[in-house]
């Protein structure tokens, strides 16, 4: 056990040293890319502010944070879900979790963002050409978790990224590691958590759609095509920890508390609060709020969601709604539905 929890200390240490290398506090603010992978999956993480990686278990914590999937309940558990996002953009998610006794947990997701069809315009032809072209967002990934003890849980996501804008596309792999530790300090109910997320090489777009037209000056030869070498651009990362807090009532009722510090690379460091209350283990309330008190305009603000959880000997499907309001926008709508086997 001592052994396991040095292994424990020297991780948190080392994910804080990366934390501490590739986030810089909004110092370099719009300057990343591949913003996809900022958009929350996960309907009871996003209802309660996204403030759940400390207490997030099973299926539902792939994003949030991979170590809490090997918590999971049944021995395969499938999850979809889909979210009304920012701009008339859906979000398509999901994904799959099983259970290998004395292995770990194996679990696939994958997210596809549907943007509809966008106006091709050129130089020539300002206010559309008549063509359209339908950007495609996917990120795939492949997660492995394990409870290392009763207490001390660890996950790692590696992710594939593609993004196709028209006749360009990038393509990367990133990666997410977390840990969450079950009662610290032997206080019953108390978890602590940490994730970095989003680190891995960067990425570039390329593909036909750079080659244009152009002439050679002082040459006496007809047009000819040149390529556009584009910069390459960092991923988003981020290093976040949080606490989380059950308090014992009796059977019947459950609470939950939790926070979150996160330490964005290319945005400014948030902080996030959410709670749950449950009753019976069928019926869930949530509420959370996020802020970034050194942003001159952050968009997200009060999130709050509901959800039911219905399980019978070998089955269990729970249906999950959230809500998080926008500012400048419509709130995002979110709807999950959760098989256990």
């Amino acid at each position: 056990m001592k052994s396991i929890k040095r292994i424990f200390i020297l991780a948190f240490i080392l994910l804080l040293a990366l934390g501490n290398a590739y986030a810089g506090g909004g110092n370099r603010t719009g300057t990343g890319g591949a913003n996809q992978l900022l958009i929350p999956v996960g309907t009871r993480g996003i209802a309660m502010g996204e403030a759940n990686i400390s207490i997030a278990t099973g299926i539902e914590s792939l994003f949030w944070n991979p170590a809490g999937v090997s918590k999971m309940n049944h021995s395969s558990d499938l999850m979809f879900s889909h979210m009304s996002y920012i701009a008339d953009i859906g979000v398509e998610y999901g994904a799959v979790a099983a259970n290998f006794e004395g292995f770990g947990v194996i679990s696939f997701s994958i997210k596809s963002l549907s943007i509809g069809d966008i106006p091709v315009t050129t130089t020539l032809n300002p206010d559309g050409t008549g063509a359209t072209f339908s950007p495609q967002m996917i990120t795939a990934g492949l997660s492995y978790s394990k409870q290392l003890v009763e207490q001390i849980s660890i996950g790692v996501t590696v992710n594939y990224i593609t993004e196709t804008l028209g006749d360009v596309s990038a393509n990367g792999l990133s990666f997410n590691v977390g840990a969450i530790y079950d009662d610290l300090a032997d206080i019953n109910g108390l978890s602590f958590g940490l994730v970095m997320k989003n680190i891995g090489p960067e990425m570039k777009f390329d593909g036909p759609g750079l080659y244009t037209l152009a002439d050679v000056n002082d040459l006496n030869r007809p047009p000819s095509n040149y390529k556009i070498d584009t910069a390459p651009f960092e991923l988003p990362s981020s290093f976040e920890l949080g606490f989380g807090y059950k308090p014992t009532i009796d059977e019947n009722n459950s609470l939950m508390f939790s926070g979150v510090f996160q330490n964005n690379n290319f945005s400014d460091d948030e902080w996030k609060l959410g709670a749950e209350y449950g009753y019976n283990n069928i019926f869930f309330v949530r509420a959370g709020y996020k802020f970034a008190p050194n942003a001159i305009d952050y968009l997200y603000g009060f999130t709050a969601g509901v959800g039911i959880n219905y399980e019978m000997e070998g089955f269990a499907v729970r249906i999950d709604y959230a809500y998080r309001d926008v500012q400048y926008f419509d709130g995002s709508h979110v709807f999950a539905v959760t098989l256990g086997f």
